[in-house]
């Protein structure tokens, strides 16, 4: 269902939408009380709902959908304003699966190639994961420790000798559950880390917000550096979100800053994040290159950076997100001693970056997302269990 007041924006998504095999649109709506009073009949599985409407807005109408159809999947599509990046990190905290951020006039949707894919693959990564038994939104269902194998799908068997190094690249879509592999653990490390990196994308918001909540220990020790796949003004906002939720400062990354214990370094949307050395000292460098893995800040110019930088020294977290963006910056961490720990498929989003991690055999734990704290926690305090 496509919910959008601007009938030209509703006609173009309807007709992509359409255009892709195995995707149906079932409703077009102006509106979120259209959008309510149609649901049933519709029944959609996804829900594109747009912020800014007439009569009900987005806000507004997602809580009453979600009542209506506790597993319906709600995409928030919003322009890159201020107010609308808040709107659209709210709606994840009260049960959208994920957002979209729409260029600024009705041309530019209607030219942007690169919108169009993305709506395509959130569609089908978010849309297939519901269709596959498996939760959407971890704040509702992330494993409790002593939780029980997922009932839909079995989960991948795991073996604990070493394989050797991988370098692999995946689709931009995850794969179904039924095709991921087998997943090999490397050992976890001798010594502590010094250094947590922790790349994430669809439904990292949320996932940021409970993993580094119980990490206050970790990052008065050690500095944080997260590439979040976000667009400008969103990431802004994250920041501002993460420091409240976390109790530490999170800020946006500034080029030529001394990285340092105690902080929360956020890749600025629209700029890829390294480290380098300078004078002996680690400091951030941004870039405004090409995107990589279809992404702009992405994980793998970090990671590849804090290898070089840090070494052993380092502690990655692969978080909920589509693609592949991290397995070759893994690699080479992985290959300088660090250590790669991934979310598991049952509390992610979409199991396509932490997946595309594990089943290529570079991870020393896959975990569910309530898990992965304690875990990180133990390593900086030099404990390997």
């Amino acid at each position: 269902m496509v919910v959008d007041d601007a009938v030209v924006v509703r006609g173009l998504l309807t007709r992509w939408i359409e255009a892709e095999d195995g995707l149906q649109i079932v409703g077009s709506m102006r509106n979120g009380r259209e959008a309510i009073e149609q649901l049933e009949r519709a029944n959609p599985d996804v829900v594109i709902l747009d912020v800014d409407m007439p009569d009900t807005d987005g806000i507004t109408a997602l809580p009453r959908l979600l009542e209506k159809k506790r597993d319906l999947v709600v995409i928030m599509a919003s322009t890159l304003t201020r107010r609308n990046a808040e709107i659209s990190l709210r709606a994840l905290a009260l049960g959208a699966a994920d957002y979209i951020p729409k260029p600024e006039s009705t041309r530019e949707i209607t030219t942007s190639a690169s919108f169009r894919r993305e709506l395509i693959d959130k569609i089908k990564a978010l849309g297939s994961r519901r269709k596959f038994g498996l939760p959407v939104v971890p704040a509702v269902t992330a494993a409790a420790p002593s939780a029980g194998p997922a009932p839909a799908v079995a989960r991948p068997l795991v073996h604990q000798e070493e394989p050797a190094l991988q370098r692999v690249v995946s689709p931009p879509i995850a794969p179904p559950p039924h095709e991921h592999g087998v997943i090999k653990l490397r050992p976890m490390p001798v010594m502590p880390p010094r250094v947590l990196l922790v790349g994430a994308s669809t439904g990292g918001p949320q996932a940021l917000n409970r993993c580094l909540a119980q990490l206050t220990s970790v990052i008065d020790q050690a500095p944080v550096l997260v590439v979040q796949h976000m667009p400008p003004t969103f990431t802004t906002i994250l920041a501002e979100h993460l420091t409240r939720a976390v109790g530490r400062p999170a800020h946006e990354a500034i080029d030529g800053e001394a990285v340092k214990a105690g902080q929360i370094y956020i890749a600025p949307g629209g700029r890829h994040m390294r480290v380098v050395r300078r004078d002996g000292n680690p400091v951030i460098a941004l870039d405004d290159g090409p995107l990589v893995n279809f992404c702009k800040p992405a994980v793998d110019p970090l990671f590849d950076s804090a290898a070089e930088v840090w070494g052993g020294k380092n502690l990655a977290v692969i978080l909920t997100g589509m693609g592949s963006d991290g397995t070759r910056g893994a690699a080479t961490l992985t290959t300088a001693g660090g250590t790669v720990i991934a979310q598991d498929e049952q509390t992610s989003v979409v199991w396509g970056m932490p997946g595309s991690v594990a089943t290529a055999g570079l991870c020393s734990a896959v975990l569910p997302l309530d898990q992965i704290a304690p875990k990180i926690v133990r390593l900086f305090g030099g404990g390997h269990a």
